[in-house]
């Protein structure tokens, strides 16, 4: 198997946490941008992308702040995906911290689905 390569990428988002979490914590809030459908069944959560089916295992849950994922492909790894709201104290800005594994050659088209999952977050909230 190939090694995979942790990344961490912030996007700027103008929403409230507590809106934010609404959106990246609930199968109905993940459905909205995350994939065209979510189910859930206690810890675990099927992700549906034109018709395909991905499971993954709620790790932690930190209300308010961070939600993460371990896909089940990568069961016996140390990988995860991440989520997380992130507030400056200072100017109350809020990201998005997404933490992520990718193979080395898959690195862009990893970050670039991020980027466009997180755009599609940005016009459910209305925040563009």
């Amino acid at each position: 198997m190939e090694e995979k390569v942790k990344y961490e990428l912030e996007f700027p988002i103008h929403a409230s946490p507590q809106l934010l979490y609404q959106y990246i914590s609930t199968p109905s809030g993940l459905s909205e941008w995350f994939a065209d459908n979510v189910n859930s069944r206690g810890e675990l959560y099927k992700f549906i992308w034109d018709g395909t089916e991905e499971q993954a295992k709620l790790i932690t849950k930190k209300s308010g702040e961070r939600i993460k994922f371990k896909w089940e492909v990568d069961d016996d790894s140390p990988y995860f995906f991440e989520i997380r709201i992130q507030v400056d104290e200072i100017t109350k800005d809020v990201s998005i911290m997404i933490t992520d594994f990718s193979e080395e050659e898959e690195m862009d088209e990893a970050k670039m689905l991020w980027e466009n999952q997180i755009s599609d977050l940005k016009q459910v909230l209305g925040s563009v």
